[in-house]
């Protein structure tokens, strides 16, 4: 694999064919497309990669523009009023190639006021032949007058099955072989986000000594939380052993991300209430599972039914809403635990 290679742009879709994932926004652009009802501003918010300026360049040639008409602007960089006072004269020149000019704004939340104010005052009277496509992470600090001027759509994130799949396509086509539980945890950290799983995928392809990716190569290139400690951490809920807990939480807080850690404790808990009550899940969450990994989540499936169940993967749901703001990353996972500690010792003795 070349070292200079950059997977998220070597696999950027650049057809509507080859978008995954934003299936029903592709249906309804070409669905303009073919009517002949193409807008002149659109708003495509979401969070990072999902796809925003890359179907935005796809819708662009779409409707016949070359890509010398397609301009793409980067409002972190260039959201001053002077900035956009010299966009609003540039779009008055016609196309170079094409019918028309296409120009894609770029987290356009981060524009001053001033220059929304000027971008509105174009997007009231645009010339015919200019298309504007605003993307954003952050559609709720755009001004009500400039959404309210737009067709919007909302990118949705990958569900963790898409971006698997995502995972063991590119990884084939670059010649690697990925079990389901390692391109399953790429997936996973890559967090919503085609580009940013694509950068985790590079990560661990270029540290491959050879070409056969395992999960636990994964777990040592991005430092991701061992399957051990995930397994360990689950025993201390089953067992009600706070001080097991915190003990695996001291020693995945040094090198690991504690939200990554949740994430794959939570996934865990499912797949233990999947192995109980849908059966016909088994196969899936073998196929997503190391042997060692399969054997211990059967077992608590069997044998856990008190101590692992709905009740306690709720409690571990809610540790979301704490962790962001926590001072003490393990704090909200320890006293989730505690929680469950406490109102085991307050059950009667039969």
């Amino acid at each position: 694999m070349s070292a200079n290679l950059a997977l998220y742009r070597k696999y950027r879709p650049q057809t509507f064919a080859e978008v995954v994932g934003q299936e029903q926004i592709v249906k309804n652009l070409e669905g303009a497309i073919k009517e002949d009802s193409v807008g002149h501003a659109y708003l495509f918010s979401g969070s990072r990669g999902t796809g925003k300026t890359s179907i935005a360049r796809i819708f662009g040639r779409a409707i016949g523009v070359h890509d010398d008409d397609i301009y793409e602007i980067d409002a972190a960089s260039n959201g001053g009023v002077d900035d956009i006072r010299a966009l609003r004269d540039a779009v008055h020149t016609m196309p170079l190639h094409s019918k028309f000019k296409v120009y894609i704004i770029d987290e356009v939340h981060m524009l001053s006021k001033g220059a929304f104010n000027a971008l509105l005052k174009t997007l009231e009277e645009p010339p015919r032949h200019v298309v504007f496509i605003l993307a954003t992470t952050e559609e709720g600090r755009l001004p009500e007058t400039v959404v309210s001027r737009c067709q919007s759509f909302h990118f949705k994130k990958p569900i963790q099955v898409i971006l698997q799949k995502f995972v063991e396509t590119v990884a084939k086509k670059e010649g690697y072989d990925l079990a389901p539980a390692s391109s399953d945890l790429i997936a996973l950290l890559g967090d919503g986000s085609f580009r940013d799983t694509l950068g985790t995928l590079q990560k661990v392809l270029y540290s491959s000594a050879d070409k056969k990716i395992t999960p636990e190569e994964v777990e040592a290139v991005l430092g991701a939380p061992s399957a051990r400690a995930v397994n360990d951490f689950i025993s201390a809920i089953v067992e009600r052993n706070f001080e097991k807990g915190v003990q695996v939480l001291n020693s995945v807080m040094a090198s690991s991300d504690i939200k990554v850690f949740l994430d794959l404790v939570v996934r865990k808990m499912r797949f233990v209430l999947l192995l109980r009550f849908a059966p016909a899940m088994k196969n899936e969450v073998r196929a997503n599972s190391s042997d060692e990994d399969f054997a211990f989540l059967e077992k608590l499936a069997k044998e856990a039914i008190k101590t692992l169940s709905s009740k306690e993967l709720l409690v571990f749901l809610g540790v979301y809403t704490n962790l962001r703001n926590a001072t003490i990353q393990t704090l909200p996972l320890e006293l989730a635990l505690l929680s469950l500690v406490e109102g085991a010792q307050k059950q009667p003795v039969a």
